[in-house]
């Protein structure tokens, strides 16, 4: 491994310094160097930089810092980012300059005047590809449930992505488990992104700078999942005057605060988020009604100071959590929480670092308060982790990144407590265990020419766990036959493997490229849960001597063409994706406060292809996208479906999704959603027969039915103030229309005997979505 890594370290640096050869020309090279920012000193993540006339240029990384080094010239360099009035400025690169920009924000059209900030380049010349940038501004127009701003609601309108279930936040990408996803918020790991049930999710939209969805197509620095990431930033905070954002909404209102701190060194921006359905209950004239109660709060926090032109600080957290009781008898809480402290450090206007120290946790408690059947139940996973990432901008050509990460997981799957002295209940617990995950990583993205371009990297990582713990044997019956004890702090079990990543693009022409990339993806963390949509009480298990990483490798090329005129973007891309050790569970699984757990499992594999189409229109009075999936997902267990191939819970093989925006004028905008998607397969009694008086189920093979399919559409109409130099606040309303055309989707069939006949089992169908309207009203100031 240590020679495979060198000989990697040494043909990135020789390919570099090719580069810088044969593009010197014989002169001095200098540095352009600097950060890219909005008026209110918010970091652009990847805004171009293009110089026209050596056709090459770069993007600004995840703090707004780019860094071009050039031959000694006159240049003119043009800085853009969409939805931003781009700038060109002339430099003469005698010397190695520092160079901050900032983009002024604008709305499209401006004394009658349309700018013209889309850049119809940039998705032609990145070697990225299966991966979607989504702009807050954007996603509040979108129509959603109760008329909540919700960016994972967001995403699962794109090909690819699909919703485990209608209304829920939980998400399958191109075959993958909804665990499959890693979400990160500010570097922070999110466990589970979900709010009341899963039907809304814990970002607040107000405080969201950026957010990019990764469909499989990791890059180099990122791992620990193999379907997706979703890489959510949040905003810095305004640094040059005190502003906030807020709303008032259907379900929850929210409240956001901005400003500069240390003489405009740095600025601060604070967030909340409260759902109030819990303070209507109690006016409820039903009795079962009035005394529960359900509500969900987050809070945002974020602070960043400059030290000097070298050295920068953030802070930030999140704190979010959901409760939920009935009649003072049922109680459920769960929540997560992320700190992450960052530090932002230049050695040279060429190699940018940053060091990260990461916190998150989630937990969730459940249990009933009657004496003779008061018990609680708590579960936990929480991880501390180290990451320290760099990235050398040698030349145009080369863009090296490198780093490590180290993290320690500490995993509480359950442990149950009779909360009185009556109590049926015994004290007992699922064995807790600890985990230690490290990684190393090294890329490269390398032009070869004005038509090639690659990207190539390697990622290491080692898993490891770590006593104290206790580890049940199973036979390969899967039943247990004893158990392995370990002391604190030893070592008993370590897994390891290299992760290569390629991606390469081709230019075809000005207005056309292709492209293809190969990921390889290991997962040492795995969601146990009994809904295919995921609840607050899954838990979490890492990979130990019964379960072995998951692991995949995906395969995609794909064709993309711009029609730069008309703002149209259009990209066409093929997968396939095999997946090894996939989890399942046996029939009729008990995994609920279950020591053993583990002998519950089954183990097998999985392999999901298709095709991918997504048609955007970035500009205009006319915004939006077209995007369709046709997806194929299947399983092979030895112990499941009698060894026999079976589609997936979420194998559905047709996705189309229609989001379009027209302004109507400068303070009106319509909004229009509609989707269709595939029946999702399904387990269904086929029969029965009578055991004594008892009447047992006979059921289908493994998924051999499927639900109905599934559209909706959905309205909506913002309205914004009326705009004048004298008003402070300005104003927004937002109307909306959940399932415009009252479509009665499945949500769930069950059968039941007929009651006048109980020898006929019928089946019913429960939905749970008619037309739902919603009004919001938005500030800011």
């Amino acid at each position: 491994m240590k020679y495979f890594v060198l000989i990697l370290f040494t043909f990135i640096f020789l390919s570099s310094g090719l580069s810088q050869h044969k593009d010197s020309d014989q002169k001095n090279r200098f540095t352009l160097s600097g950060f890219i920012k909005d008026e209110k000193g918010e970091a652009l993540i990847g805004a171009n930089i293009y110089v026209e006339s050596i056709q090459s240029g770069t993007v600004s990384n995840p703090y707004g810092f780019y860094s071009l080094t050039l031959p000694e010239r006159i240049y003119l360099v043009r800085y853009s980012f969409l939805g931003y009035q781009s700038r060109e400025i002339e430099i003469n690169l005698h010397e190695s300059v520092n160079l901050n920009v900032n983009l002024d924000s604008k709305s499209e059209v401006l004394d009658g005047v349309e700018i013209k900030a889309y850049d119809a380049s940039k998705m032609l010349k990145q070697t990225e590809m299966s991966s979607f940038m989504l702009q807050t501004k954007k996603v509040k127009l979108i129509p959603t449930l109760l008329g909540e701003s919700d960016i994972i609601k967001a995403i699962q309108l794109l090909p690819g992505v699909q919703a485990t279930g209608e209304g829920l936040s939980g998400f399958n990408v191109r075959g993958g488990n909804h665990d499959q996803n890693l979400i990160l918020l500010d570097e922070g790991s999110v466990y589970n992104a979900s709010h009341l049930m899963g039907f809304f999710s814990i970002f607040n939209n107000d405080v969201i700078k950026d957010a990019k969805l990764y469909k499989g197509d990791l890059p180099a620095q990122y791992g620990g999942r193999l379907s997706s990431l979703l890489d959510i930033r949040i905003k810095d905070g305004n640094r040059n005057k005190f502003s906030g954002s807020g709303g008032i909404g259907t379900i929850a209102s929210k409240l956001a605060l901005e400003g500069p701190i240390l003489n405009k060194k740095g600025s601060v921006i604070a967030a909340g988020r409260r759902s109030y359905a819990d303070i209507f209950l109690p006016l409820s004239k039903n009795e079962e009604i009035k005394d529960n109660n359900l509500y969900f709060y987050d809070l945002n926090f974020k602070a960043n100071v400059q030290i000097n032109e070298n050295n920068r600080v953030f802070l930030s957290s999140y704190i979010g959590r959901d409760v939920f009781k009935y009649q003072n008898q049922y109680y459920m809480t769960w929540g997560n929480v992320t700190e992450t402290f960052r530090w932002n450090h230049l050695f040279s206007n060429r190699l940018f670092s940053n060091f990260s120290f990461i916190y998150s946790d989630y937990d969730y408690r459940l249990g009933q308060t009657a004496d003779i059947t008061g018990v609680e139940w708590k579960s936990s996973l929480a991880d501390l982790g180290l990451k320290y990432d760099f990235i050398f901008y040698p030349n145009p050509n080369n863009t090296i990144r490198f780093g490590i990460t180290s993290s320690l997981y500490n995993f509480k799957p359950g442990y149950i407590k009779a909360t009185s002295d009556s109590s049926i209940f015994n004290n007992y617990e699922i064995p807790r265990s600890r985990a230690l995950e490290h990684s190393i990583y090294l890329s490269n993205e390398q032009k070869i020419g004005r038509r090639l371009a690659i990207e190539y990297g390697l990622r290491y990582c080692v898993f490891q766990n770590i006593g104290q713990a206790t580890i049940y044997n199973f036979n390969e019956k899967f039943e247990k036959v004893d158990s392995s004890t370990y002391r604190k702090g030893e070592i008993f079990n370590t897994y390891s493997g290299i992760e290569p990543r390629l991606r390469i693009r081709f230019s075809i022409n000005p207005k056309s490229s292709i492209k293809g990339s190969f990921v390889s993806t290991r997962q040492y963390l795995h969601l146990i849960s009994n809904s295919t949509a995921g609840t607050p009480i899954d838990i979490w298990l890492p990979s130990n001597p019964n379960i072995k990483p998951q692991s995949a490798t995906q395969f995609a090329v794909g064709y993309f063409r711009n029609f730069p005129n008309k703002s149209f973007e259009i990209s066409i891309e093929g997968y396939y994706k095999d997946m090894q050790n996939q989890i399942d569970y046996k029939d009729h699984a008990d995994i609920i406060l279950n020591p053993e757990l583990e002998g519950e499992l089954r183990f097998g594999i999985a392999w999901a292809y298709g095709l991918e189409i997504l048609i955007q229109k970035k500009e205009g009075k006319l915004t939006g996208w077209i995007g369709y999936g046709l997806s194929k997902v299947d399983k092979k267990f030895p112990d499941v479906n009698l060894g026999k191939v079976f589609p997936a819970n979420y194998d559905k093989r047709h996705d189309l999704s229609i989001v379009t925006n027209y302004r109507i004028s400068s303070r009106l905008t319509a909004s229009l959603n509609w989707i269709y998607i595939s029946g999702a397969p399904v387990t269904f009694p086929t029969g029965r027969y009578m055991f004594g008086n008892v009447v047992i189920p006979v059921y289908s093979e493994r998924n051999g039915y499927r639900m109905p399919d599934y559209h909706r559409l959905d309205l909506a109409l913002n309205l914004k103030g009326k705009k004048t130099r004298d008003r402070k606040i300005v104003s927004e309303w937002n109307f909306s229309v959940y399932n415009a055309y009252n479509r009665k989707n499945a949500w769930m069939i069950y059968f039941k005997a007929n009651e006048d006949n109980p020898n006929i089992t019928e089946a019913y169908k429960l939905y749970m979505f008619p037309i739902i309207p919603a009004i919001s009203y938005n500030f800011r100031f």
